[in-house]
């Protein structure tokens, strides 16, 4: 196995987003979803969107009608992630393999579907100028494979969304380094609140009231050919109308969300930002059979502490 290269990240759980220490040190980086709640004993189960809401097994959100999901916490500290590249070293234009296992003490665990996958795999380059969404492929073993191509030389971070059984979701972020020629070095983290795709212009309608500390609305317009869509004219994607990804450019903050229905905006969510400062943002929808992505920059203000809605949190898993 001399041409893989094993890559092992540590999970912590932890209550809030988590963020690189130091994205400039070797050392294995982890992050994982936003995951808060106040109860925190071995059967309770509670909502990722609005974690005052709390059941078993089995039940829904009685607001948002998502899945209740499950907290323990400590089982999922015990979870190590391992990633394993060929060939080595990776060359940016050239096809490279990701072997991707979750392990609990050498020994793969099992993984439960969310929104149609048991793994996501979301890679954006360092500079946050690039971004892919894959979906690495269940083997024997009970490890995960996907082949990935890299646009161009340079780090890139690999977070990799998953929720083993019985346990709340959790992600985990590892650096990468490509070789060859490297891509032109001329994108700038600049506001952005309109994005054109394939005819489709998709605007961040409150991009500039994003804060910190309250529930937060991300209000979408589509439009094409001076055409507003409704949520009706988008078709399933993965188990929802859209997915939206946030990360942050300072400490890598990383947010996985996902739309629910609103009469007033085609695509619409609901989450809470921990940090102030610029994000990127990439939300995906698909549309006559194909998968279109929009991404934006957004700055987020810091806002008032002590806010009552500050307690919920958009949809992570």
């Amino acid at each position: 196995m001399k041409n893989f290269k094993i890559i092992f990240l540590g999970l912590t759980a932890m209550t809030t987003v988590a963020a690189c220490n130091n994205p400039g040190n070797s050392k294995t980086e982890t992050m994982t979803a936003q995951q808060d709640s106040t109860h925190n004993h071995e059967h309770t189960y509670a909502c990722t969107m609005h974690p005052e809401v709390t059941g078993h097994k089995g039940e829904k959100c009685t607001k948002c009608g998502m899945e209740l999901q499950p907290i323990h916490k400590e089982d999922a500290a015990k979870l190590a992630v391992s990633i394993l590249a060929s060939p080595q070293p990776i060359e940016a234009g050239k096809p490279t393999a990701l072997s991707i296992s979750i392990k609990e003490n050498e020994k793969n665990v099992g993984l439960e579907e969310v929104h149609e996958m048991k793994m996501h795999l979301l890679v954006v380059s360092e500079d946050l100028s690039w971004f892919d969404h894959i979906h690495p492929v269940e083997q024997q073993d009970g490890s995960y494979t996907v082949k990935e191509t890299f646009p161009a030389a340079g780090n890139y971070l690999l977070f990799t969304d998953y929720k083993p059984k019985g346990l709340a979701g959790e992600v985990a972020m590892k650096k990468l380094e490509v070789t060859g020629t490297a891509g032109a070095s001329t994108f700038e983290l600049n506001p952005k609140a309109i994005a054109t795709t394939a005819g489709y212009t998709v605007t961040l309608i409150n991009a500039s009231d994003l804060k910190t500390n309250q529930t937060q609305d991300l209000q979408f317009s589509v439009e094409k050919n001076g055409k507003k869509l409704k949520e009706s004219d988008f078709q399933n994607y993965l188990g929802a109308t859209a997915h939206i990804v946030m990360i942050g450019a300072k400490d890598k903050d990383f947010l996985h969300i996902h739309p629910v229905s609103d009469k007033r905006f085609p695509i619409y969510a609901q989450t809470n930002i921990k940090k102030a400062g610029l994000y990127r943002m990439w939300a995906q929808f698909k549309i006559e059979g194909q998968v279109h992505t929009a991404d934006f920059t957004v700055d987020v203000a810091q806002g008032e502490k002590g806010n009552e809605e500050g307690k919920n949190h958009g949809h992570q898993h």
